[in-house]
């Protein structure tokens, strides 16, 4: 289906998204929805307007709260129009489930499940580019969901763009370095993209080989060795060479720069790499938190790699002053990124375990209290929430973040048994072994070789609990 613009939109669709865009403006979002929401009625495939709608839907949802209870009840109330759009996709009316997932998604936006089926949707209604803007929104929400990132990949291949399809399975071939499918669907994205840029096309048509259509032998050799498992240290040399002409040939794409910092670091070449990383940094405009947790990264595995060198060559006290100065910089290199990127709550997390670490105690709780809207962190955070308290001797409050943290754990796993640890430990500080002998018993009966647990129950037991 031919994507719609708004010149070419009928005159009542341009009025509808004008009053939208306008009501966008003035932060008047739930009229903003309701306008462009009516644009991609009327024309389904009016792309603009659908990611205009997909803007105004999450800044709504934002300015909500957006925190884990808001989800959650987002997601269930969202739950009958998704089983709805499945019901018709099924029946085979995609355009139809299109705009039935449009309803869940007006009430949970980033519902990663409604967009992927909005994808599916879009796929089946012959309306890629809808499918690649769903993709491209989980993409920014998760850079590192490789499914994702292999499905976008492949639907810009099919929409005759590989430049963009290239960026997704560089960074799935950095995410996965090991899988060979990752890695031949990034070597024929460099094939299709170099043939598009450089008017190979032609030479396709008339029936050269693949060999022949790579421009000379440097550049099929250069495929070779970006594609080996194990490469030799005078590999990594001329994928460096060719990383940097890559740079002088396209000096915006910081993907190049992140693959050139990679062959420096794994020549341990680690200031090259950091240069390298700051580099993309400067490029992407100076504002992007993965560079600067890469180049973080990169500065402390320096100093991993020169403390043991001292350790080889037995300078135990030179040793010991780079321990102590990586854990100065790591400290505050922590806290310089929360301050820079204040909404990262991943930062606020670690910040805090640091902070914890410091026996920082009021300031590590204030980090994880912001740090449990993150889902992926939320029961950790619970947990030290819990165990903060504890250090401080406010036992009730440690019990209650406890608590709360094992209950929304369901398996007896390792992350459970350390929470259900430690609120074993705070009942015995609360004078109540009843509660204490059964949550130690909670894992005693799992994994009777965890810590002292068993110690802990029998002497429970002894004492008549």
């Amino acid at each position: 289906m031919a994507e719609i613009t708004l010149e070419t939109a009928q005159p009542r669709v341009r009025d509808l998204f004008n009053r939208g865009f306008a009501a966008m403006e003035h932060d008047n979002l739930d009229y903003a929805i309701d306008m462009l929401s009516q644009c991609i009625e009327l024309e389904p495939a009016f792309n603009r307007a659908r990611l205009f709608l997909r803007a105004a839907e999450v800044k709504l949802f934002r300015s909500k709260g957006g925190g884990r209870m808001t989800r959650m009840m987002a997601q269930a109330k969202s739950m009958p129009h998704h089983s709805m759009a499945a019901g018709l996709l099924a029946a085979g009316k995609p355009a139809a489930a299109m705009l039935k997932i449009e309803q869940a998604l007006r009430i949970d936006p980033t519902g990663t499940n409604h967009l992927k089926f909005l994808a599916r949707a879009a796929e089946a209604a012959d309306q890629p580019e809808v499918a690649i803007q769903a993709l491209s929104f989980l993409r920014e929400q998760d850079p590192s969901d490789t499914a994702v990132l292999e499905w976008l990949g492949k639907l810009f291949i099919k929409a005759g763009q590989p430049r963009n399809a290239r960026e997704c399975f560089e960074r799935l071939a950095e995410l996965d370095p090991h899988n060979s499918a990752a890695l031949k669907l990034l070597k024929d994205s460099m094939a299709l993209d170099s043939m598009s840029n450089d008017g190979w096309n032609e030479t396709a048509n008339t029936g050269g080989s693949f060999r022949n259509m790579i421009r000379d032998t440097k550049q099929a050799a250069v495929l070779e060795q970006e594609n080996k498992a194990v490469r030799s240290e005078d590999d990594t040399e001329n994928l460096i060479r060719e990383n940097l002409e890559r740079i002088q040939r396209e000096p915006g794409n910081i993907n190049y720069r992140r693959a050139l910092a990679d062959l420096y670091i794994s020549l341990n070449r680690f200031e090259e790499g950091a240069a390298a990383l700051q580099s993309a940094q400067e490029a992407a405009g100076g504002h992007d938190p993965q560079l600067d947790n890469r180049i973080s990264q990169v500065k402390l595995l320096r100093f991993d790699h020169q403390i043991e060198k001292a350790h080889e060559a037995g300078q135990t006290e030179t040793a010991d002053a780079l321990a102590k100065e990586r854990r100065e910089f790591f400290f505050k290199d922590l806290q310089e990124r929360v301050a820079r990127y204040p909404n990262d709550l991943q930062l606020h997390f670690d910040y805090g375990v640091a902070l914890y670490d410091r026996q920082q105690i009021n300031e590590a709780i204030q980090q994880f209290q912001l740090a449990q809207r993150n889902p992926q962190r939320h029961v950790a955070a619970l947990y030290y929430i819990g165990v903060c308290f504890q250090t401080k001797q406010q036992y009730d409050l440690a019990a209650d973040q406890l608590e709360r943290a094992a209950k929304e754990i369901s398996d007896m796993n390792d992350e459970k048994k350390q929470v259900v640890y430690a609120l074993g430990q705070v009942y015995e500080a609360m004078k109540k072994p009843d509660k204490a002998l059964a949550a130690y018993k909670q894992i005693y009966s799992i994994d009777i070789g965890y810590k002292d647990v068993a110690q802990r129950v029998e002497r429970n037991y002894q004492a008549g609990a």
